[in-house]
């Protein structure tokens, strides 16, 4: 498998090799090492920005039951739980998942007389990147999470060879024309500047490359998303003692949003809805009628930059 050019997080200058396990910056010096088998591309002192919301992530996927210690539990995924815990969760990644093969993969697999070289942001155990992986791409799992059952650490139940880096997606450590396809996998809405989030997925791409984001929340409505936020809130601390808001991500996407950033970013977006069910599809007319909130819906959202655009670099407030 093809590793992808890792440049410094932070200044984008060329790393040397001092072994095979670890890499210092040519500018500032700044060392990033491999250990068992993942790159950790986060500094120390930035690092510690997260530990409060790693803290507190960990400690309600444990309460919730995630994860397994069963091999046999992550390659099933997202097909099947065999948990059992979260089986209409993992119904809908399902759908996702056959959708983006469908409209996404196969297309760009045939385009390509090589392997493509995928992104997979926010890949938590990873499942997808060893489904992409099984049809021979090269994939790089970029995460948080280093744990062993809802984290990168989980790469230990797969048979299939991917690149695993622990990372913060503003700061990613590759170099300009690195990917065909960046995913953001269940994960740009834990972004806290979608601006600059995406616009550090647009420097890795290649010219012709695509982001995709799956299984994020998407709202007509802005307050909809901002009541979704403050439901959850009340949730997790009746359950778990605690608000799950130490990173202060953005949370949601609306439509009007995704159009500003198009236009700061010059980017091309269109969206792709997966047939989820009839009571899925109801849902929206079943609230007006309750006269609760949107409920949220989880289109693919494709982006590509347009043809000799030059991003805007505004800063999304």
């Amino acid at each position: 498998m093809s590793a992808p050019e890792f440049v410094c997080p932070l200044c984008k200058s060329s790393l040397v090799a001092i072994h095979d396990a670890l890499l210092r910056c040519t500018t500032d010096g700044l060392e990033y090492r491999k250990e068992n088998s993942i790159w950790h591309f986060i500094p120390a002192v930035r690092l510690a920005r997260y530990e409060r919301f790693i803290d507190e992530y960990e400690m309600i996927r444990v309460a919730e039951g995630r994860g397994s210690n069963d091999a046999d539990y992550y390659r099933s995924l997202p097909f099947q739980d065999t948990s059992k815990k979260f089986e209409k969760q993992w119904a809908i990644r399902a759908k996702s998942f056959q959708s983006l093969v469908k409209q996404f993969i196969i297309p760009m697999e045939a385009e390509r007389d090589e392997p493509l070289r995928i992104l997979d942001l926010g890949a938590g155990n990873s499942w997808l990147a060893n489904r992409l992986a099984l049809r021979a791409n090269h994939v790089t799992a970029v995460d948080l999470l280093l744990n062993s059952y809802d984290g990168l650490g989980a790469r230990v139940y797969y048979e299939t060879e991917f690149t695993s880096v622990q990372a913060e997606f503003d700061y990613l450590p590759f170099g300009e024309n690195s990917f065909d396809l960046s995913i953001y996998n269940s994960s740009l809405h834990y972004s806290t500047s979608y601006h600059d989030t995406l616009k550090e997925a647009v420097r890795v791409l290649k010219p012709e490359g695509q982001i995709v984001i799956i299984d994020s929340p998407l709202y007509k409505n802005e307050q909809s998303g901002i009541q979704m936020l403050s439901e959850r809130e009340e949730y997790f601390l009746a359950t778990f003692g605690i608000k799950s808001n130490a990173m202060q991500s953005k949370g949601f996407l609306t439509y009007s949003k995704l159009e500003q950033l198009a236009d700061q970013l010059s980017l091309e977006i269109d969206f792709i809805t997966p047939n989820y069910g009839l009571a899925w599809s109801m849902r929206p007319f079943i609230a007006r009628i309750r006269r609760t909130r949107e409920p949220a819906t989880f289109s693919l959202i494709r982006a590509q930059t347009r043809a000799g655009a030059t991003p805007s670099p505004r800063i999304s407030p």
